[in-house]
């Protein structure tokens, strides 16, 4: 039974269309968006990785059995969680009462929980090719994943104003920007616009973050409520006009027909493709796989040589060409002086 599941999901994935729009973009003109569906996949295991719902959920047990939170608001949390349909509200209020201690509970020892890589490595591919990341979720399981390849793996938030600029004008590779904090940080956690008035009220900082806006396309996978998160409207929307013009990208899973295309309606105001990865959440990592092989052929023309096979694996070759670049060489002469050179 199991093999003829995995033949399906095979031909599911081999008969998949993408986006011409999309995949025609270079990975460097892209900022990947990742939300808890990329948590999810990696790492099951952990439910609070899950959703917002499930975060909360496993936060409040641990505030129970660690007792640091009163029996009252642990009842009363519980009632908001089945209620509430702002679960960001729920958690900002949640966040500010608990102790630091819970979330080192629930999230403690991340990389013995990674299971599915999948995703992370279609992640890294990208990054290595000049994709700019940022994420809504609080675990570092990327950075964590691209450590142990070797990668120089940042963690930034949004309180450390150079390290933001630097990130924002492409100087750090391998950053991944937290916007609502870090775990390991939980002081600096936020989920309240409020929390970040040095952020928004800094000039320099708005423009140059919403400049990205402008002029990349930002690629949201495995991301729900996104547009609805405080921080990522003040950050990135307020203060846009014309949005409709603008070409962003969202996967999302086709729940049913008349839902997914209504969201992909309602998208588009916002300048925004929605694209499903198919009616089960089992195709996602493979669809992200395929969509980020896609995206890293579209190379330019002195990087023809390089086989499809090789695009997330080693990059030793894309790094070379791009120091040869950087110093003025023109990459595509460079073959012809050694047919042993060109093979490495």
């Amino acid at each position: 039974m199991d093999s003829v599941e995995k033949t399906t999901n095979r031909s599911e994935q081999k008969s998949r269309k993408f986006l011409k729009s999309l995949i025609r973009k270079q990975p460097q003109e892209l900022l990947l968006v990742i939300g808890t569906g990329v948590s999810a996949a990696v790492a099951p295991g952990i439910p609070a990785l899950c959703s917002w719902r499930s975060c909360i959920e496993a936060v409040i047990e641990a505030a129970e059995q660690l007792e640091v939170l009163h029996p009252g608001d642990v009842a009363e949390f519980r009632r908001k969680v089945t209620k509430d349909r702002d679960l960001l509200v729920v958690a900002h209020d949640l966040i500010r009462k608990m102790s630091p201690d819970c979330l080192m509970e629930i999230f403690d020892n991340l990389e013995q929980h990674i299971q599915n890589p999948l995703v992370l490595q279609s992640i890294l591919g990208l990054m290595e090719r000049g994709t700019m990341v940022l994420t809504t979720n609080y675990d570092n399981l990327l950075e964590i994943f691209g450590q142990q390849q070797n990668k120089p793996m940042e963690s930034l938030d949004l309180k450390d104003k150079t390290k933001v600029l630097q990130w924002a004008r492409g100087h750090i590779r391998y950053g991944v920007l937290h916007i609502h904090g870090l775990y390991t940080d939980p002081c600096g956690m936020v989920l309240d616009p409020s929390g970040y008035k040095d952020v928004t009220q800094d000039p320099e900082v708005m423009e140059v973050l919403q400049n990205l806006y402008r002029t990349k396309s930002f690629l949201f996978v495995g991301c729900g409520e996104t547009l609805r998160d405080q921080i990522f409207q003040a950050l990135f929307l307020y203060s846009l006009p014309n949005k409709v013009d603008l070409e962003h990208y969202m996967v999302v899973l086709k729940e049913s027909e008349d839902h997914f295309f209504k969201h992909q309606a309602d998208m588009l105001l916002h300048g925004i493709k929605v694209v499903s990865y198919g009616d089960c959440f089992d195709y996602f990592p493979g669809y992200v796989q395929d969509l980020a092989v896609q995206i890293c052929k579209q190379r330019s023309p002195d990087a023809d040589r390089v086989d499809s096979t090789t695009l997330l694996g080693n990059a030793c070759q894309d790094c070379a060409k791009r120091k040869l670049e950087e110093n003025g060489v023109e990459v595509s002469k460079k073959p012809r002086q050694s047919d042993d050179a060109g093979g490495s």
